[in-house]
């Protein structure tokens, strides 16, 4: 792997993990300087989608004529 500190390809060991992931540990160390990464995917809850509330809400739009599908739009 790259290792952002030393600027080249280099080796990384998984540290022992003191978070109790055991073989699942994210963590990854740099053998020649120590940097840390985390490999893999982070673990997020899934997004909650919904209204923002009414005081962070866009006013509505003014509302505009609407053409017909027999009106073409000129330029």
């Amino acid at each position: 792997m790259f290792c952002s500190t030393c600027g080249d390809e280099r080796l990384f060991e998984q540290p022992p993990c003191s978070d109790g992931h055991g073989e699942d540990c994210p963590e990854r160390a740099c053998t020649a300087c120590g940097t840390a990464i985390l490999i893999g995917l982070p673990v997020a809850p899934p997004a909650i989608l919904g209204h923002a509330p009414p005081s962070t809400q866009a006013p509505p739009a003014a509302s505009s004529p609407r053409r017909t599908s027999d009106e073409r739009a000129v330029a």
